[in-house]
């Protein structure tokens, strides 16, 4: 199963169990691939979704300094909250 295919399908499980968050998160990572795929004309393959999650990530990590420093703690924490989900998708970082 391809990544793509696995975040669809943790999508629809979230979907299934109410976790309104987590649908948020994921709908948001799909509109990123697909908006990618529309503007490139490309189908990605797991190495251009991983890009694109680590392009969010970084994104959202700006935003959380950003939110800490405007003393925004609320969205900073949906901001970690989303990070948290992206990076689920990510490979483990090899050990020592």
């Amino acid at each position: 199963m391809s990544l793509k295919e696995r975040i669809q399908n943790d999508l629809k499980q979230a979907m299934r169990d109410k976790d309104q968050a987590r649908v948020d998160t994921l709908r948001l990572l799909n509109a990123a691939i697909k908006q990618r795929e529309v503007d490139e004309r490309i189908t990605l393959d797991d190495a251009g979704v991983l890009a694109v999650i680590d392009k969010l990530i970084k994104r959202s990590r700006e935003s959380i300094e950003q939110y800490e420093k405007g003393g925004r703690a609320d969205l900073a924490a949906k901001e970690q909250a989303d990070v948290a989900v992206w990076q689920s998708y990510l490979p483990q970082p090899l050990t020592d």
